[in-house]
């Protein structure tokens, strides 16, 4: 086991490059949800972080055992990835655009189904991870996972409390700004995965 200074650091750098679409994806959050109490923060940045850190782990197992299975459907990932960011992004404009009535809240909630599918578009892609870690044995690839769901822990509970503060500074138009911005990223993964 090698557990020296370079393994931490390269598993930082794997937890902040993963994160930056969650964190996206949580500023977003916050922007449509300004009132968003601790519990309900620390619940969507622990969401994002248990995917970030389960799709390496999927992936380092799927390299140790079905690679060849895998490997034919690793084409599809960004694609998929592509069309939930997508499709929740679109939701939130046309939602943004219905006409509200005074009693309703003007911000979309976040429910815990819409959370689930964005932190698996968002994480997705981290499964390609495994392929990098694969020389790792299992301790040593559980131990990479765990900082990266710790470093993306971090960056998402800041991304909503972001998000809050410039939330109430855009009020109604948070969730097409959200919804776009959902899009961006989705638009952003499918051309990485061209490119």
């Amino acid at each position: 086991m090698n557990l020296d200074f370079a393994f931490f650091i390269t598993s930082v750098m794997f937890g902040v490059g993963l994160a930056m679409d969650a964190f996206s994806v949580s500023l977003v959050a916050g922007l449509n949800e300004p009132g968003m109490k601790k519990r309900k923060i620390s619940l969507v940045a622990g969401t994002f972080a248990f995917f970030q850190a389960l799709m390496p782990m999927l992936g380092w197992v799927c390299v140790h055992t079905i690679l060849e299975y895998f490997s034919a459907v690793q084409k599809f990932i960004p694609i998929i990835a592509f069309l939930l960011l997508i499709y929740i992004g679109v939701k939130m404009i046309i939602e943004s655009r219905r006409p509200k009535d005074e009693d309703s809240c003007p911000l979309i909630k976040l429910t815990f189904d819409v959370l689930l599918l964005q932190a698996i578009a968002t994480s997705i892609d981290a499964l390609s991870v495994g392929f990098k870690i694969v020389e790792y044995n299992f301790v040593e690839a559980l131990v990479s996972a765990i900082i990266i769901a710790l470093v993306t822990f971090v960056i998402c509970f800041a991304g909503v409390i972001l998000g809050k503060k410039t939330g109430t500074l855009l009020s109604g138009k948070a969730n097409i700004l959200g919804g776009a911005i959902l899009i961006v990223i989705g638009v952003q993964i499918l051309l990485d995965s061209i490119i």
